[in-house]
């Protein structure tokens, strides 16, 4: 209980925040709508309401507060207003349905798995190679670092451009871009685990005459698990939201990015924001999913 209660105490500021500052988003908006309707709205010059401060609006016009909670497309959505919503395309719609968010949540999921193991093997690939070899480290390294000083907004077009070109499309351009995000985290995690070991462990080794390989499997290797695992949370994390940007190039309407990017092309925030939600749930079941398999893990090689 004294874990939950942190959690909740958090949560319940976020919905609280989230509530106060929606009256204030969608003020203008709503008090247009009003006036139309024939409500009293102050200012009544629609030049001066445009220059006034939203707080001001809402001062002057607390009667409208109510309505703004209820736009039918608001700048920012209450949190009931997206709930409806995840009900509507989770629970209502068919798994098979376009319209369904498991639907388009599973076209994202595929790739960021499949990204997310080309990552993590060719992180922990390069790490063993970092650690084992010194013009590795040197060379291989300072690359890895700099790849991701790119942004990735930037460089999802190019790879998705060039691949198209040689005809390869749908699933692997937008693992790749997943991959792209995740392989660093777990190189950096990787490398720091392996290096754990201390200098008496070392020596120790030596001093049983155990080979390279066997140093490797029995000392670094399983002192590396507890980095690699934390990476793995990271890098699972940076998958998902690579195989999210990279939808938006495509400019399709299948996965959570093509989700998102139809939605501000119809100018449906409730859409654009319960595709967030949902993917930020499917993120945080990922990080728990690997959570528990490092419990596990750990547990079963005596670390935990």
């Amino acid at each position: 209980m004294s874990k939950v209660l942190p959690v909740l105490a958090v949560v319940a500021s976020i919905f609280t925040l989230w509530y106060a500052a929606v009256p204030f988003m969608n003020v203008k908006e709503t008090l247009t709508g009003l006036e139309r309707a024939g409500a009293t709205v102050v200012p009544d010059n629609p030049i001066a309401r445009r220059d006034a401060s939203a707080v001001a609006l809402v001062l002057r016009n607390s009667f409208a507060i109510p309505a703004t909670y209820a736009q039918e497309r608001p700048r920012l959505p209450a949190p009931h207003q997206v709930a409806q919503d995840l009900w509507d395309t989770v629970v209502m719609k068919k798994v098979t349905s376009k319209r369904s968010l498991v639907y388009h949540g599973w076209i994202t999921l595929s790739a960021t798995l499949l990204g997310f193991a080309i990552g993590t093997g060719a992180g922990i690939l390069l790490a063993v190679g970092i650690v084992h070899s010194r013009a590795m480290d040197m060379s291989v390294m300072p690359w890895a670092i700099a790849s991701q000083t790119i942004p990735i907004l930037a460089i999802a077009p190019m790879i998705i451009v060039v691949l198209n070109s040689v005809g390869i499309q749908g699933l692997v351009p937008k693992a790749i871009i997943s991959a792209y995000l995740s392989f660093f985290p777990v190189v950096v995690g990787m490398v720091k685990g392996l290096r754990a070991p201390d200098a008496m462990q070392l020596d120790l080794l030596k001093t049983y005459n155990a080979s390279g390989s066997q140093g490797f499997w029995k000392l670094r290797l399983p002192a590396s698990m507890p980095y690699l695992f934390a990476s793995l949370k990271i890098g699972v994390a940076a998958a998902l939201v690579g195989a999210i940007v990279a939808e938006l190039p495509a400019g399709g309407a299948r996965g959570l990015g093509g989700r998102m990017l139809t939605g501000s092309y119809y100018g449906q925030m409730v859409q654009i924001w319960s595709a967030l939600v949902f993917a930020a749930v499917l993120a945080a079941s990922l990080v728990l999913l690997i959570g528990w398999l490092q419990n596990r893990t750990l547990k079963r090689m005596g670390l935990s």
